[in-house]
């Protein structure tokens, strides 16, 4: 599967153009210069307002950008995310280096890849808005030039947007499995949940963690969401200000909350757009995702049968549980010899479900691979599994992230009652648990916790559908911070803002206009 998705890679990306810079650099940069992040000048208080936010502050920052605006343009139109019509950016590239891990500083520094992207001529003080994506569908700095080629003008105006690399993605990208390995873990039959079967699996998975041990030996914990949390207090730093204002998308909204609680007088203006229930290890945290990811589905069926003739038929979820049936009984062959498997397929549907732009890719793709051409589902796979694909990254994360170990019988009981509650994700959800369990326990999952009395109101968006992160996700996150405002979007896919003209109102209003919500808002889908 490994292999056709390779193939497709590189007729897809001829050019070879990447965001930040030509070569990749090193896990570990030794020699770098980096000085330990200053803890933030005194603040002001917090107004009397209970609803009012902190100015923004000027950018005085050494960091330096180079101009990558025409590769990265080209890099978002590749990827279906162009600016809007008649938004002009311009994008600049750079490093941020921050310690490894700091609470190993032996370690040394590592560089993460910056994107900035703002209008043409716009002053190089204007003030940073930075973002932190989402591991699972775009944790690269790039995510935040296609967030500024969609907000809206004021927002354009009042900041440059600086995205920051996730460790293991873009720039920092994390490629320390055995491909034989790696390909074991998205081919796996979701079928095979007997003891047997995952213990076969957790042999594939100790071989991933041993390469990436040999690779990173203790830098290899340093992949989770508190060192990112860390990166953002060095970002706050290396940009100069006192207050720092940013938007965390997904899983990276779970660091950014960390981020708040730890450093409550360096927030500034802040969006947590899609976070997750910060109370739940696994396997509840899986479940949660699967049945949301369920759900998902059914809103992406009730799409395709809006339309005039859906592909898919009157029973999408039955048509494509057939077909995921017909795909394991027999892969379908790619034309370099490889096979799309029945693990690989539904990986794809789960992926592509998170973002609704590209659901009319994977209604397409699941139409063709019912003739017995998986070239759409390929195509669907490549930011996963291809060369530069996110897989490892998410595996390290995922792992780092839980402080739970389970046993094949463990998760092959939790494989049949998933399988019955969860019938399309259910099964491959409890399989993938096993992945973590020879890898070190590093202590503890994301764990938001309550900001302190110096920080502003944080403003939490949820959405209904939402494949990897359910609303209750948003809820829990807000009551846990305590001076939070909840935002519920009722539509789908990670991510809610820009999604409509009431996302966008509620939270332009924060981010230019300084007033968070008196209360907590429902938008319509």
């Amino acid at each position: 599967m490994l292999s056709a998705v390779a193939m497709l890679a590189a007729s897809a990306v001829l050019a070879g153009c990447s965001v930040g810079p030509s070569e990749r650099p090193p896990v570990a940069v030794r020699g770098d210069a980096l000085s330990a992040p200053a803890p933030p000048p005194a603040a002001a208080e917090p107004p009397a307002d209970p609803n009012a936010l902190p100015d923004p502050e000027p950018a005085s920052s050494a960091l330096s950008f180079t101009d990558c605006t025409a590769d990265t343009t080209a890099e978002l139109a590749a990827q279906g995310t162009p600016p809007r019509a008649g938004r002009t950016l311009s994008i600049g590239c750079g490093q941020l280096p921050v310690p490894i891990d700091v609470a190993q500083p032996d370690l040394g520094p590592t560089r993460l890849g910056l994107t900035r992207a703002t209008t043409p001529g716009a002053p190089e003080d204007r003030p940073p808005l930075l973002v932190v994506g989402d591991l699972g569908t775009d944790g690269s700095a790039r995510h935040a030039a296609a967030l500024a080629g969609q907000v809206s003008d004021r927002v354009l105006a009042t900041y440059q947007l600086i995205g920051m690399d996730r460790r293991g993605s873009g720039a920092n990208l994390l490629g320390c499995a055995p491909a034989d390995a790696r390909a074991a873990l998205i081919d796996a039959d979701p079928a095979r949940t007997d003891e047997a079967g995952l213990s076969a699996l957790l042999e594939r998975s100790r071989a991933i963690v041993q390469d990436c041990y040999l690779l990173l030996s203790g830098a290899v914990s340093s992949y989770r969401a508190a060192a990112t949390a860390d990166d953002v207090e060095a970002a706050r730093v290396a940009l100069g200000v006192t207050r720092l204002n940013v938007i965390g998308v997904g899983d990276g909204a779970d660091a950014v909350a960390l981020w708040a609680g730890a450093h409550p007088r360096s927030v500034g203006r802040v969006l947590l757009d899609g976070p997750a229930d910060p109370a739940l290890d696994e396997p509840a945290r899986s479940e949660a995702a699967t049945r949301a990811a369920e759900a998902t589905f059914d809103a992406y069926a009730t799409a395709c049968r809006s339309g005039p003739a859906c592909p898919l038929g009157a029973d999408p979820r039955a048509t494509v549980t057939s077909l995921l049936a017909r795909i394991a009984s027999r892969p379908l062959p790619t034309p370099d010899g490889d096979r799309v498997t029945a693990g690989a397929a539904t990986l794809a549907v789960r992926t592509a479900l998170a973002q609704p732009r590209l659901w009319p890719a994977l209604t397409a793709a699941l139409t063709t691979a019912g003739t017995g051409n998986p070239a759409g589902l390929v195509a669907l796979l490549l930011p996963v599994a291809g060369p530069q694909g996110r897989a490892d990254a998410v595996l390290a994360t995922r792992c780092n992230d839980s402080r739970a170990r389970l046993t094949p019988p463990e998760v092959s009981q939790l494989a049949q009652r998933w399988r019955t509650d969860y019938p399309l994700f259910g099964a491959a959800a409890a399989q993938q648990l096993i992945t973590c369990a020879p890898w070190p326990a590093t202590g503890g999952g994301p764990g938001a916790t309550a900001l302190g009395p110096e920080a502003p109101p944080v403003l939490v968006l949820g959405t209904a559908k939402d494949p990897r992160t359910p609303p209750a996700g948003a809820q829990r996150t807000a009551e846990l911070l305590g001076d939070a405002r909840l935002v519920r979007w009722e539509g789908s896919g990670t991510g809610a803002y820009p999604g409509t003209p009431c996302v966008s109102s509620v939270v332009d209003r924060a981010l230019t206009g300084g007033t968070a919500p008196s209360q907590d808002v429902v938008c319509p889908p």
